[in-house]
């Protein structure tokens, strides 16, 4: 089910679910314009479809001490599909790594990874990252601070887009 196969009222309670998860259904309902037992079968049918992955508090990092996050570029030796699969299971055991993305060109993963302080990651990267198995090489950044930091998508733009028929 592609976004177009979706109707204004299903993208309108995405956005604001996306916007703000914790509201009741009744408030939902309320704000998309449809009464409330219709408003939860249709996020239900949201959930079983894979629109909504799941519900999740923004928690702030550093505020829990979490004082270092690092970007790292991970080159591996193959690319052959089961070393790029047992490379994404590396990643998923590690809690220092928060997300990983598989790239085209010339990095294969993008790693953003927290750490309490610089030593520790340090360790997480001497230890564990580049002592994995299959990795070539690893290029590092660390975030010196975020000018933005918005998850989920842009509906407006979504909207425009359906409006122009594209």
């Amino acid at each position: 089910m592609g976004a177009t196969k979706l109707d204004a009222i299903d993208r309108k309670i995405l956005a604001e679910l996306q916007a703000d998860g914790r509201m009741t259904n009744v408030e939902l309902a309320r704000r998309v314009g449809i009464s409330a037992p219709p408003c939860l079968r249709r996020v239900r049918t949201l959930e079983d479809a894979g629109y909504i992955n799941g519900y999740h508090a923004d928690i702030n990092a550093r505020e829990l001490g979490f004082e270092v996050q690092v970007f790292a570029m991970v080159r591996l030796v193959s690319q052959a599909e089961a070393d790029l699969v047992a490379f994404e299971n590396r990643c998923r055991a590690w809690p220092l790594v928060r997300e990983c993305h598989m790239l085209n060109g010339e990095i294969d993963f993008i790693l953003k990874c927290v750490a309490p302080d610089l030593s520790t990651f340090q360790r997480f990267l001497t230890r564990e990252l580049t002592a994995a198995d299959n990795v070539a090489s690893v290029k590092t950044s660390l975030v010196i601070r975020c000018a933005k930091d918005e998850p989920g998508v842009p509906f407006d733009v979504l909207e425009e887009r359906i409006a122009r028929g594209a």
